[in-house]
């Protein structure tokens, strides 16, 4: 069990990343970006062919798939949501949906929709033996640069210039605008802080995994948004902790046999908290708003 909760926490760490870009979209202009995923595959992609063709190291890999993904993040936002900013929620969720199914299929298109495996040269796996619990230096690797992104974009959250305006377009956008904020510079910054986290939990699955393909970013960007509401959608911490929930959950249900209903749990956890306690773990709720 020690060892499939080790499994977990490193899964979670993933699953971490994505989330804290739905938390952080839907915190500012409250709207869910289910393209996210497909910027995570996208991610996963760019890295595959930088360490393939250019043969780069996994840290200068990293850099660049933060970079791409973080551009890709302000174009999806200036081009798909910034005309539908005065629109109904619903027109933008469907064009949130359309965005996803658009960057699937021309990746469809143009890699095909094969599997194909992920480059180790990048680095030589090695696994130790702690205490009777196995534990690979590439886990070793995810783990570390998950934590280090966390608390660095904590960090640009709490102590930044631009951090301050995220924060205070949250709480009300026409306020911040009237205080000389630019509203769609900070709009365009958060989607391309959320898109390169999105991009290095591409790379690192697909490292872990040893697989990528053009429908990748679909499950694990839903189980992500499940672990932004598990938290507390729109609050940072709690999309750290969900997606470290979900990890821990999935893996428990994965070692007593069950693989088959894995996906299943994720979605009755979420059922299960929009009955309960709609906010989140770390949200309030109405009543204690008031």
């Amino acid at each position: 069990m020690l060892q499939q909760a080790l499994n977990g926490i490193f899964l979670g760490s993933i699953y971490a990343l994505l989330a804290l870009g739905y938390t952080m979209v839907y915190g500012i202009i409250k709207l869910i970006n289910f393209a996210h995923g497909e910027v995570y595959m996208l991610g996963a992609f760019m890295g595959y062919y930088l360490i393939s063709n250019f043969h780069l190291n996994l840290f200068f890999t990293l850099v660049v798939v933060m970079v791409f993904c973080a551009i890709l993040g302000v174009v999806i936002e200036f081009l798909a949501y910034r005309p539908l900013r005065n629109s109904s929620r619903i027109t933008v969720l469907i064009t949130a949906i359309g965005v996803s199914y658009l960057l699937q299929n021309i990746m469809i298109a143009t890699v095909g929709s094969g599997t194909r495996p992920f480059p180790q040269e990048v680095i030589a796996k090695q696994e130790y033996n702690l205490a009777g619990l196995r534990i690979s230096n590439i886990q070793m690797i995810i783990l570390g640069t998950a934590i280090l992104l966390m608390i660095l974009l904590q960090l640009i959250v709490k102590y930044t210039k631009m951090g301050k305006a995220m924060r205070a377009v949250s709480v009300d956008k026409d306020a911040a605008q009237l205080m000389g904020i630019n509203v769609n510079r900070t709009i365009s910054f958060t989607f391309a802080l959320g898109s390169a986290l999105a991009g290095v939990a591409g790379v690192l699955i697909g490292l872990y995994y040893n697989s990528i393909d053009p429908m990748m970013g679909s499950l694990p960007g839903i189980k992500a948004f499940v672990a932004a509401v598990l938290g507390g959608i729109g609050i940072i911490p709690g999309a750290a902790l969900g997606g470290f929930t979900i990890g821990l959950l999935e893996t428990a249900v994965v070692a007593t046999d069950y693989s088959a209903f894995k996906d299943a749990v994720v979605y009755l956890i979420l059922i299960v908290i929009l009955l309960l306690k709609p906010s989140g773990l770390l949200g309030k709720n109405v009543k204690e708003k008031v």
